[in-house]
């Protein structure tokens, strides 16, 4: 993928107000950690994260998008009239049909002739979105358009403590693929992408790589596939930690050269890396399997946690409201999706 014409305008993001700490998860789970004698405070030791958010019940997906969508839209200063596409897509959904797109697009009143619909691929559906919206802008198909999505994790999480708690034979086996589970957080997040001659701000996607390994796609499954506020007594995760980072980190590095050979960059000419963040270890063992300096990376794990599809745009848009980004500064954002799928973008703000 090469692109000549195509600028990322603007983010824009929200977040919960409800902030819940690992340990505060860990005591939901006491009768557990009592009985197979689990140290409290082992969640963040062996994940780097601290807390995460989540939203209210009653908040739908498409709610905090709309939110998210309308601050990347006055942020990018670009008329709604302008906005030829718009993509949503998280993994959290309001419901199997229609696309929640439709939602988005009805309440942010954009034009009746926008192109409208979903993209869900695990933990790359954002980023998916930002090279499919690439895509049309580049061919001329549309001159503006608008990339969202939000990740709710609450009944997820509530359904795997609820599920392990009532297992009269819970183990520490048991409990171990939980923890994945565990360290999923909330957000949402919109990035407004333009044609070259209708940007300010001259932040050029300069094109990308993807690669798949998906003989590995039954590592990290959620159980069944059912709307967002029904079905929640049936919801059911299971991952197998260390087979996804295995694999994942397998098939990082070659996706890596192959977007600097895309691109024409060597390690040492980006400035900023983003990453999807699963956990801190996952963050650090891919820097160390690519030969790179992580000190150029910009983490919210910490504080967020795995924000599923949204977690490498939200963690950008802090950064660029922290100001770590400089004109000129080459920039790789960096997504490893379960599946196993790899796709990696460069940028030049």
């Amino acid at each position: 993928m090469r692109y000549n014409k195509v600028c990322v305008e603007s983010f824009g993001y929200e977040l919960p107000e409800d902030i819940v700490t690992s340990l505060s998860l860990e005591e939901r789970l006491a009768p557990i950690y009592d009985k197979v004698n689990l140290r409290y405070g082992r969640l963040e030791m062996i994940t780097g994260i601290r807390e995460r958010r989540f939203w209210d019940d009653d908040v739908a997906p498409s709610q905090a998008s709309i939110k998210a969508a309308e601050k990347a839209i006055s942020k990018s200063g670009v008329n709604k009239e302008d906005i030829g596409c718009l993509l949503h897509t998280s993994v959290s959904r309001d419901f199997l049909e229609p696309a929640t797109a439709t939602v988005v697009h009805d309440s942010l009143g954009l034009p009746q002739t926008a192109t409208i619909f979903d993209i869900s691929n695990a933990c790359l559906g954002f980023i998916n979105g930002m090279v499919t919206l690439a895509n049309m802008i580049e061919l001329g198909q549309v001159r503006a358009g608008i990339v969202v999505g939000c990740e709710s994790s609450k009944r997820l999480i509530d359904a795997t403590i609820n599920k392990l708690l009532s297992d009269p034979d819970v183990t520490r086996d048991k409990l171990k693929p939980a923890f994945a589970t565990l360290t999923l957080g909330s957000g949402a997040v919109a990035a407004v992408l333009t044609h070259s001659s209708l940007s300010k701000g001259g932040h050029k996607l300069l094109g990308g790589v993807t690669r798949a390994a998906s003989q590995h796609n039954g590592l990290c499954r959620i159980e069944p596939d059912g709307c967002f506020l029904d079905l929640e007594e049936l919801l059911d995760m299971h991952t197998d930690y260390r087979g996804i980072l295995k694999n994942g980190l397998g098939l990082a590095p070659a996706t890596w050269e192959a977007t600097k050979q895309e691109l024409g960059w060597e390690d040492s000419d980006v400035d900023r890396f983003f990453t999807h963040q699963v956990s801190a270890v996952h963050s650090r063992l891919l820097f160390r399997s690519l030969g790179l300096d992580d000190t150029k990376s910009f983490s919210t794990v910490e504080y967020l946690g795995n924000i599923g599809s949204v977690s490498l745009p939200i963690t950008m848009a802090i950064g660029i409201e922290r100001g770590c980004l400089d004109p000129g500064d080459k920039i790789a954002m960096m997504g490893i999706g379960s599946g196993i799928v790899c796709l990696m973008v460069g940028l030049e703000w």
